[in-house]
This record gives C-alpha cells, sequence and structure tokens, in this order.
C-alpha cells in the first residue's frame, strides 16, 4: 500500500515516527519486536482506515497506545482542515507521548487519559469508531455499544488478525452488525473489518 498524501503530510508523519522512536527507548508504545518495522506495520498499516473510512468524520480511537491508528488518522484529517480524533489512553505515559505528538505535527485530534469505560461520559458522539490490537470483537463492541445507541449510523473500523472469524462468531451470539471484511494492504493473514449498525442481541 502506497502512502498518497502530500509532501507536508509526509513530514508530518516522518515527525511522528521520529517522536515515536525517541519515547519507545524509555516506555513500551509497541510490540518490541515491531519497532523496528514502524512504517509498514504501524504507520501505514493505520492509515489503511482512512482508505476504509474517507472523509472529515469525528473518531473516537480506542487505546491509542503509541498513536496507531488514532495520531496517524489526525494527521490525515489535517491535511483536509477537517474532522477530528479523541484518542482514549488510560496510561498517563503513553498519554502524554500522544499529547506531544499530536501538539508537534499539528493533528486534529485531543487526548483523554480516562478508563474506555467512562470515556462516553467524555466524549458524547462520534460518526466513526477505531482500535488496534485491543481486545476482541465482542468486548469491544461492548466499549462502542454506549456511541451506537446515540448514533446508528456509526461505523467501527477494527484491525484484526488471523483468528477474526473465530471473533465474528463469537461476537454474533450477542450483537446483530453489517459486516464488511477488507484484506489488509500490509500483512497477508490480517484484516480490517468494517462494521455498521451495531445492536446488542442479547446479554
Amino acid at each position: 500500500m502506497k502512502l498518497n498524501v502530500s509532501r507536508e503530510t509526509f513530514e508530518k508523519l516522518e515527525h511522528f515516527a521520529s517522536l515515536f522512536h525517541k519515547w519507545s527507548a524509555s516506555i513500551n508504545l509497541v510490540a518490541p519486536s515491531t519497532r523496528d518495522d514502524l512504517w509498514r506495520r504501524h504507520i501505514v498499516d493505520s492509515a489503511q482506515i482512512f482508505k476504509i473510512a474517507p472523509g472529515p468524520k469525528h473518531w473516537i480511537d480506542l487505546g491509542s497506545g503509541g498513536g496507531f491508528p488514532g495520531v496517524v488518522t489526525a494527521i490525515l484529517l489535517s491535511e483536509r482542515g477537517e474532522g477530528w480524533v479523541d484518542l482514549v489512553e488510560s496510561n498517563h505515559k503513553k498519554a502524554s507521548f500522544l499529547r506531544l505528538a499530536l501538539s508537534e505535527t499539528g493533528a486534529r485530534g485531543a487526548v483523554h487519559t480516562v478508563r474506555i469505560e467512562d470515556a462516553p461520559i467524555k466524549i458524547e458522539s462520534a460518526d466513526a469508531i477505531s482500535a488496534r490490537a485491543l481486545a476482541d470483537l465482542d468486548r469491544l463492541f461492548g466499549y462502542a455499544e454506549p456511541w451506537a445507541d446515540r448514533n446508528p449510523e456509526l461505523v467501527c473500523v477494527l484491525h484484526k488478525g488471523r483468528d477474526y472469524q473465530s471473533e465474528i462468531e463469537k461476537a454474533r451470539g450477542r450483537w446483530g452488525f453489517d459486516l464488511v471484511i477488507h484484506q489488509s494492504a500490509v500483512e497477508a493473514d490480517s484484516v480490517v473489518l468494517e462494521i455498521a449498525h451495531l445492536r446488542r442481541t442479547a446479554q
């Protein structure tokens, strides 16, 4: 997958990558085994969601961690001058990194240092939710439910690995949803799930 962005946006992504490498020397932002492949495994991988759900949107990024995909999305939105990302990260050190990354790249986002379960109190509504390497689908849907109840047109765009089919089957026991499966442009055994019209069908 090629990043089709302006030179200015590419420079912002490069600056984010530089900040990431500095901070990851002292705090664990991603799995150490993937750190050396930052651009492909994390930045380009994160940028996929922007192709799947394009246009200016109000995003909520759950468990933002090292900024994937939340900071990348916020940088890509800055190129358009519209849209916003609310990044939810309860770890204070990671949240400090995220705030610095947003500030120094001029990205369109803000960081909320709260537990995901408490985030719906702070963030009233959204058009889309992203999450990467956070939890299984059943739990993610539980996190997303308050915003889905407020906005029936909410879209969830979720990165998943090779076990995604079993997660889908488990989630269908308690949730109704429309699903589009996008093959990852980065990892052969990974997908990006596009979820719409999420609703609870059983406790």
